[in-house]
């Protein structure tokens, strides 16, 4: 597929302990700019979101927040963004976020990272999408999620062709290769079926 003209980032609202997880957000903020590709991301102004906005916005880029009212009540709504899109509910955030985006990042940070990631993922296992979906291994911060990944598989929770819709590459370059590869798999989730 061609590289997508808008890509969802989900990252964390935390800088975390390593300054590479920052300049990864930037770099990704900035080269998702200067490729004119549209940024969409949780709307925070804080941590590896705030910097990922940031690096887009002054690289001259579209940024596009999406963050439930709850979270601009707490006045961690990024201010700076000409597109914030205020919604009601986690829920709801996450639904305009994958209609807003042609492919989806995931780059360091917590649970709200990763229980994103994780339904765009299983929405595309469901077939509810046909969209590329890759990691951004930063300082090896995914090694052991793609470790448990395999161990899915190996344990038949998982099937292959699954497992390799979840891409990971350890640059913004490489992460847009994979997109321009992906194919969504035709087959179904369920590997017992295919048995019986």
């Amino acid at each position: 597929m061609p590289v997508p003209s808008s890509v969802c980032v989900f990252c964390g609202s935390n800088a975390g302990a390593d300054p590479a997880y920052t300049a990864a957000a930037e770099d990704v903020g900035r080269g998702l700019a200067e490729r004119a590709i549209r940024v969409v991301y949780g709307g925070g102004r804080v941590g590896l979101m705030g910097a990922l906005a940031d690096s887009a916005r002054a690289a001259g880029g579209e940024v596009v927040g999406v963050m439930p009212q709850a979270l601009i009540d707490r006045e961690i709504g990024h201010a700076g963004i000409d597109d914030l899109r205020v919604v009601g509910t986690m829920h709801e955030r996450k639904a305009l976020m994958v209609e807003l985006a042609e492919g989806f990042i995931g780059l360091p940070g917590g649970i709200g990272t990763l229980e994103e990631l994780f339904e765009v993922y299983t929405w595309a296992q469901l077939g509810i999408h046909a969209k590329p979906i890759a990691l951004l291994d930063v300082a090896g911060y995914f090694e052991r999620l793609a470790a448990f990944l395999d161990h899915s598989v190996a344990e038949r929770f998982v099937r292959p062709e699954t497992r390799a819709m979840l891409t990971i590459a350890d640059s913004l370059e490489g992460v847009l290769e994979s997109f321009e590869r992906w194919r969504a798999p035709t087959v179904h989730k369920w590997i017992d079926l295919d048995e019986s």
